[in-house]
């Protein structure tokens, strides 16, 4: 039996809108009708497509293949109309991003950089806290989701994480600053720009200057690299993070690398959910690593990455 696309709309709609009551005031129908529709999708396809958690409705692995494939036809039908109008509209896949609100913009942009570009490919981007992330990979809302810190496990566990990239912590100068075999020996002398204390890079920091005895000046603490960046190109002090980072800057000279800092590294992760159909486009980035995730070469001119 063919799928009604009657219901397959009421089913979007539901997505789309948050659940059955706003999906109905959408429609303009009642939630019954709404979830009479729901129901016979449902049925047709053998599979529950929402998980149900007190009033909230949840995708469930078997909904995000339905709502990929809704959004296909919609999108199949849009191309017929448009080119009957005249226009033609390429055929997209999606993929879904999500990534902790302070990671590096550099490192988000070098992990998408296989799909940047193609007309067949639909970047989504999401940013947030890792709690909100978490609760999105578990409903299927993203494909994949970036981060420098892995959450709790427990039995419930339902996602993989994979090592993309390990970046040295580095202290970043102004300009004027020189290369040197022992920067942990400047960290004394110099104004520091950190990260807070809820960021892991902060806590081998600290740890460092106890084990060299050493009384950190700290000018500023930020929580989001992106500012911290900004700040470190201000003249504000010397920054403590990762080259990649600041990799425009070390390129144009603006910022330059004194060294790595003994011990000090940040890993940075694609933790993607355990699914029996994942998304095909995460092969293509999972299996890049390019040359922009890697630590920078310290041979190149002005040690730049």
């Amino acid at each position: 039996m063919s799928i009604n696309l009657h219901h397959l709309r009421y089913f979007h709609a539901i997505v789309q809108n948050g659940g059955l009551v706003k999906a109905a005031e959408r429609l303009n129908v009642s939630p019954s009708a709404v979830s009479v529709q729901l129901q016979a999708l449902e049925d047709q396809l053998g599979h529950d497509l929402f998980e149900r958690r007190g009033r909230q409705l949840l995708l469930t692995e078997a909904g995000r293949i339905a709502l990929e494939r809704a959004e296909a036809i919609f999108d199949a039908a849009d191309e017929l109309e448009n080119t009957l109008k005249g226009f033609d509209r390429a055929k997209r896949a999606n993929v879904r991003i999500g990534a902790l609100a302070t990671l590096s913009r550099n490192f988000q942009i070098a992990f998408l950089k296989p799909l940047l570009g193609r007309d067949d490919v639909r970047i989504v981007l999401r940013s947030g806290s890792m709690r909100e992330l978490i609760q999105m990979l578990d409903a299927h809302h993203i494909d994949v989701l970036l981060s420098n810190t892995l959450p709790p496990r427990d039995e419930a566990t339902s996602w993989t994480s994979h090592v993309i990239s390990d970046q040295p912590i580095s202290l970043i100068g102004p300009s004027s600053a020189r290369r040197t075999s022992a920067p942990a020996k400047l960290l004394a002398e110099i104004p520091l720009i950190v990260p807070t204390l809820e960021n892991h890079i902060r806590g081998e920091f600290d740890a460092l200057v106890e084990r060299l005895g050493i009384v950190p000046r700290i000018v500023a603490e930020v929580d989001d690299m992106a500012l911290l960046r900004l700040l470190a190109r201000e003249g504000t002090g010397y920054a403590i993070v990762p080259p990649i980072v600041v990799r425009d800057e070390l390129a144009t000279g603006l910022l330059k690398e004194c060294g790595p800092l003994p011990g000090l590294k940040e890993t940075f992760y694609a933790i993607t959910p355990k699914r029996r159909f994942p998304n095909p486009l995460l092969k293509e980035l999972m299996g890049a690593r390019p040359a922009a995730l890697k630590a920078p070469s310290r041979s190149r001119r002005h040690f730049n990455q």
